[in-house]
């Protein structure tokens, strides 16, 4: 059987993520913890396309805008929205985090549990494991203990259980932090697909090289205020506030 067009893309994934939660729009959103002010006034929008990079010194507020956007914080006051409803469809998203945790069992296993908390039709589960061990880059380790594996392979187990949940929108938490340059690249490179594919990517990160090389839209966060929204090349060519300058030329936020 075919797949309805605009649903699947080659290699399984979704591409039908304009019609699920995006846009997902922040209006006025203030995050409180207690008398702490964790994000102060936040309005954007994450539309349909190229990666939306968010950017921006540790303790700007950027992974509290990755679970918020994602609906796992709630606001204290403002309203957040997923295409225009008001709650999110939180099965047809997925994040992973900066230092994701492998389960005690196979590269592969750990997928296949993933697919199978996913609902995944158990007689195609198999099949989508490979697709997905071919996606990253893991097809060689498949029975290896996930344990074992380095950082980068285990980011790259992350991902794929992540893509596992066919997701429409893939939040990502410093998806390379800590990692060497050939790992970084590897972890780049499926990002591209799988944008390349039509999941929306929302990522957090601290390295401007790849901002620039991935994003297609760049949200610059400081003190848990968006100081600029941007397309990457209007950011990095012409920043339009002195916070942006600054940043861009390599200088402390304080």
């Amino acid at each position: 059987m075919v797949d309805p067009p605009q649903q699947r893309a080659r290699g399984g994934l979704n591409v039908d993520a304009a019609a699920s939660d995006l846009p997902i729009e922040f209006v006025d959103v203030h995050i409180r913890a207690g008398a702490t002010k964790i994000l102060d006034g936040v309005s954007l929008t994450i539309s349909a396309g190229a990666p939306t990079v968010l950017i921006g010194p540790n303790g700007a507020g950027k992974t509290t805008v990755l679970r918020a956007a994602m609906g796992l914080i709630s606001p204290t006051t403002g309203d957040i929205t997923w295409g225009a409803r008001a709650t999110p469809a939180q099965a047809r998203q997925a994040i992973v985090f900066q230092r994701p945790v492998m389960l005690r069992r196979s590269c592969a296993a750990n997928i296949r549990y993933a697919l199978a908390v996913a609902d995944a039709p158990r007689a195609g589960r198999d099949r989508r494991t490979a697709e997905l061990l071919r996606l990253v880059g893991l097809a060689e380790v498949a029975d290896r203990p996930a344990r074992r594996l380095s950082g980068g392979e285990q980011h790259r187990v992350a991902l794929a259980r992540a893509l596992a949940r066919d997701p429409a929108v893939l939040f990502l938490d410093e998806p390379t932090a800590s990692l060497d340059p050939a790992a970084t690249k590897e972890i780049e490179d499926i990002i591209r697909t799988v944008s390349m594919r039509g999941v929306k990517v929302v990522m957090a990160t601290h390295d401007l090289g790849e901002a620039r090389r991935l994003a297609g839209e760049i949200i610059l966060v400081h003190r848990g205020r968006v100081v600029e929204n941007a397309s990457t090349e209007q950011f990095f060519s012409a920043p339009a506030t002195e916070a942006a300058k600054r940043f861009v030329a390599g200088e402390l936020l304080l």
